[in-house]
């Protein structure tokens, strides 16, 4: 049975000492919003956070907000569907260090390296929703948007905003304080027997443009 966890945000370090890969957590407290447009914003072009991200929470949601207006000009959150975090890896470093974030949230994992090399060293984890059409679900745990900043410049998607949550989940942890991921793992016990599947087999004929049949060629 998987082991389910409960953490308050801002997540205090004893709690994230707790996560293991394969356990199962729902959050409480504040979860933010940023991808690539906020990352480029803040540290490219050197703007400034719109608000003290550090001192209200240290979880950052990889997504996209399914967001309407009511008519008091609030917000109400249909769904959030997880991006693919390892587009931002080029990002990761400098934003944990800028906004001391401790949890990062999205789909797919990220690069192998980035766990050991930039998570880790910092204290940080990183959670994944747990497959396909959860976003529904993930919104009921959406209590109230506190705030949107950005909206207008990079639009919905893009914007950051500021979710207050309450068993916010199920994600799936995927890499913990050591820098273990389960990701990474379960990757590297399919690459031990992906050989045996082809082995036998007659190269190809006719090849497409491009294409090559060297794994170590193969992208993410």
């Amino acid at each position: 049975m998987l082991e389910k966890i409960t953490i308050d945000l801002p997540a205090l370090p004893e709690s994230l000492a707790t996560l293991k890969p394969g356990s199962i957590v729902y959050l409480n407290g504040v979860v933010y919003t940023a991808r690539e447009g906020v990352y480029d914003r803040v540290l490219n072009q050197q703007g400034v956070l719109p608000v003290p991200i550090h001192e209200i929470t240290n979880a950052n949601f990889h997504c996209s907000p399914a967001a309407s207006v009511n008519t008091n000009g609030s917000y109400q959150i249909g769904a959030v569907t997880a991006t693919a975090s390892f587009r931002f890896s080029k990002y990761m470093s400098d934003w944990l260090d800028i906004t001391k974030t401790k949890i990062v949230i999205g789909k797919g994992g990220m690069p192998a390296e980035d766990y050991k090399n930039i998570l880790a060293p910092r204290g940080a984890v990183y959670l994944t929703t747990v497959g396909y059409g959860t976003g529904a679900l993930l919104g009921k745990g959406i209590k109230r948007v506190l705030s949107v900043h950005w909206l207008e410049e990079l639009g919905i998607a893009q914007a950051m905003w500021m979710f207050e949550v309450c068993d916010f989940g199920p994600f799936l942890v995927d890499s913990d304080l050591d820098g273990k991921s389960l990701f990474a793992e379960q990757g590297e016990l399919v690459n031990q027997s992906i050989e045996q599947v082809y082995d036998g087999l007659r190269k190809p004929t006719l090849l497409r443009y491009g294409e090559t049949d060297n794994r170590k060629d193969e992208l993410i």
